[in-house]
């Protein structure tokens, strides 16, 4: 995780690429099974539109998740977002990769994750975030905890922060309020 002494702002001036797991994160963690055994998931409407404000403000998104899952991608598609990585054993190796094809060096890269599987993709990522819902042992190596609970507005609350933290907050909001914003997400 580079210098721990880093503060926030220092960190997230450096972010170009957000990547995140799903299952905890952008949804709340429950799987709801069809009669053919589909998995089908339930994502925040203002996670995803947070997530477009990341985009605006020219931060690259990617996720990065164990399972496979068709409403996941798309969800992905809706939100524009082109790198989605399924079926991932090793999040830290596929946190590595995405970082090279991203042409960015891992201290420019954030990571949102809530369980034991995130933990080695946290553990390098140069700014590590979490839901207030997350695992403890996550929680505890993370340099920023949500507030709210995973699928729930714990990734509106970090793209905010992070804008914020980046001075571009104000911007994206006037822009908003000048009537020039596009649709929610």
């Amino acid at each position: 995780m580079g210098n721990p002494s880093l503060p926030l702002e220092a960190r997230a001036a450096k972010i170009r690429v957000l990547a995140l797991d799903v299952d905890g994160v952008l949804t709340d963690g429950r799987l709801h099974f069809d009669r053919d055994g589909d998995a089908g998931k339930s994502f925040s409407v203002r996670d995803g539109f947070g997530l477009r404000l990341l985009r605006e403000a020219g931060i690259q998104l990617a996720i990065i998740t164990g399972r496979s899952s068709g409403s996941v991608r798309a969800r992905a598609s809706e939100l524009g977002i082109a790198r989605v990585l399924e079926g991932v054993k090793d999040k830290a190796v596929a946190l590595r990769e995405l970082a090279h094809n991203c042409g960015v060096d891992l201290d420019a890269v954030a990571y949102l994750g809530d369980d034991w599987p995130d933990l080695t993709a946290l553990q390098i990522a140069g700014l590590a975030a979490a839901p207030a819902d997350a695992e403890p042992d996550v929680r505890a190596i993370c340099h920023w905890v949500s507030s709210r609970r995973g699928g729930q507005g714990a990734v509106r609350e970090f793209a905010e922060i992070l804008l914020e933290w980046r001075g571009q907050r104000n911007a994206l909001l006037a822009h908003y309020r000048d009537g020039h914003g596009r649709s929610a997400g």
